[in-house]
């Protein structure tokens, strides 16, 4: 187990691969942590340095009550490997995560590779009646303390999407979906308070100057769908890939066909 301490937080990390080749650090969902990448890493780690972490207030990390920034915590952590720069590839929050290290430290970013992602600043989306009822329902297991049941119901939305029932899953996926954001629920009495950028990466995407993959799950949220639609839209030197038999976690439902998207992409920009 690998821990370094920086800011209040103990961050638990792993690195694989040879430090000399070219470097990628993967970022978990915020369902998630960083286990999601089990299924991934080792089809990686053949030509690629790579750098996986848990996020404060995820999985095996811990913190104490202090103001904090993502960005600062993921440089930290490159610094700390000795990775001076990299692609990120981020899943859902922690797509976020790298959008906004790509804009404000774009010294330090290759490339940049999000699933299901958001860029901070992102307006809300209109949803669907039937997003709204599942999210009445999360907010009232919150208002209720129902704590555990919240953590499973929220780990069956995002795995599963509004568009199918979990009876339709892997029982094996759903399993380990489970079992990823269940590590995650210590960390309820977390009290370390994120900074937000001064200027949020919704404005800024158009400044991204790396190559650039936004996936999606065809079953995502429509929230998600509309954020990837307008990354791409925006960011100039950008990608799409589209997970038909997914939804939020395309990365653990589909590993398989993730690689081969990722890697062929990865290939063409000689990252």
């Amino acid at each position: 187990m690998s821990e370094m301490e920086f800011n209040g937080g103990s961050f638990h990390y792993e690195i694989d691969g040879d430090p000399g080749h070219p470097a990628l650090v993967l970022i978990h969902a915020g369902v998630a942590n960083l286990r999601m990448w089990d299924a991934v890493v080792p089809a990686l780690a053949g030509d690629h340095r790579i750098l996986r972490y848990d996020t404060r207030g995820f999985g095996l990390t811990t913190t104490t009550d202090v103001r904090f920034s993502e960005i600062d915590d993921l440089l930290a952590l490159m610094d700390h490997a000795g990775i001076e720069r990299a692609t990120l590839i981020g899943a859902s929050r922690g797509g976020r995560i790298a959008i906004d290290a790509a804009v404000e430290k774009p010294e330090r970013v290759t490339g940049l590779v999000t699933i299901g992602s958001n860029p901070s600043g992102f307006p809300e989306v209109e949803l669907t009646e039937r997003e709204n009822d599942l999210f009445d329902e999360l907010d009232e297991l919150l208002a209720a303390g129902e704590h555990e049941r919240l953590n499973r119901r929220e780990t069956e939305l995002w795995a599963a999407g509004p568009t199918r029932d979990v009876i339709e899953l892997d029982p094996a996926f759903l399993s380990l979906a489970y079992e990823l954001n269940a590590v995650n629920l210590p960390h309820l009495r977390d009290k370390a308070t994120p900074v937000p950028l001064e200027s949020p990466a919704y404005y800024r995407t158009v400044d991204i100057e790396v190559p650039s993959l936004f996936a999606v799950g065809e079953h995502d949220l429509s929230g998600e769908l509309a954020a990837t639609e307008y990354l791409l839209s925006t960011v100039p030197d950008s990608d799409g890939a589209r997970f038909f038999d997914s939804a939020h976690l395309p990365s653990v439902e589909r590993p398989d066909e993730f690689v081969r998207v990722l890697t062929g992409w990865l290939d063409t920009h000689s990252l």
